[in-house]
């Protein structure tokens, strides 16, 4: 009997210091916690009906960096950009604004932008030549693309217009004209010295360069 009894009590004794030891090391072993998420590549152009694949990077507690690949929600802050719950985007119009892609996992987050951009190999200009007075005459420049989209470009939809001489008194702003086409207005205040600028549209080119147009000379008359 009290052999038996000395056995139960060894038993729960045992059982006792089982359970303790395996709190204990739930308690020593703590999980390796992700503390930030990157995203790659952190800046992309994409092209209309192009596709990139995005990808989330971890660093965890210990100094380690992997990559996530579950428990991770991607989002895209843009209608032009689609992106699949697997992180794959794809372009669906022309923007100047780029769209941040979100990569979020255990209440943080990475990000990175990508922006829309067309199928431009060309840009002309028209006209190539014009005549500003200062504080009279504005000056209409259209910047046309092929192939396209899009089929004009302007500082509004992703082009950048650089201005040699640039100063104060020359203004130039995309508008749209009475065809809905997109355009540069270019108006000249009193008080300039210049005797005329110079003016060049650029965009992004798909295989990552830069298409620029033939300058246009913007003589100043009048002043």
């Amino acid at each position: 009997m009290f052999v038996g009894r000395k056995l139960w009590l060894t038993l729960g004794f045992t059982g006792l210091i089982a359970l303790a030891f395996g709190v204990s090391c739930r308690g020593f072993f703590q999980p390796n916690v992700l503390e930030s998420i990157v995203i790659q590549p952190p800046s992309v152009n994409l092209s209309v009906n192009a596709v990139q694949q995005f990808t989330a990077y971890g660093t965890y507690e210990d100094g380690t960096r992997s990559l996530i690949s579950t428990g991770l929600v991607w989002t895209s802050s843009s209608p032009s950009i689609a992106i699949t719950a697997g992180g794959s985007a794809t372009g669906l119009s022309v923007t100047s604004a780029a769209a941040t892609i979100t990569g979020s996992a255990q209440g943080l987050s990475g990000t990175a932008t990508a922006t829309v951009i067309g199928d431009v190999t060309s840009i002309s200009v028209s006209p190539t030549s014009a005549t500003i007075t200062p504080g009279g005459n504005s000056v209409t420049f259209t910047f046309a693309a092929t192939p396209g989209p899009p089929t004009f470009i302007n500082e509004n939809n992703g082009g950048t217009l650089t201005i040699t001489t640039q100063d104060s008194f020359l203004t130039c702003t995309g508008e749209t004209n009475d065809a809905n086409d997109p355009v540069e207005v270019c108006s000249l205040a009193q008080g300039t010295t210049a005797t005329s600028y110079q003016l060049q549209m650029s965009y992004p080119s798909t295989s990552g360069g830069t298409v620029t147009s033939p300058i246009a000379t913007l003589t100043v008359t009048g002043s």
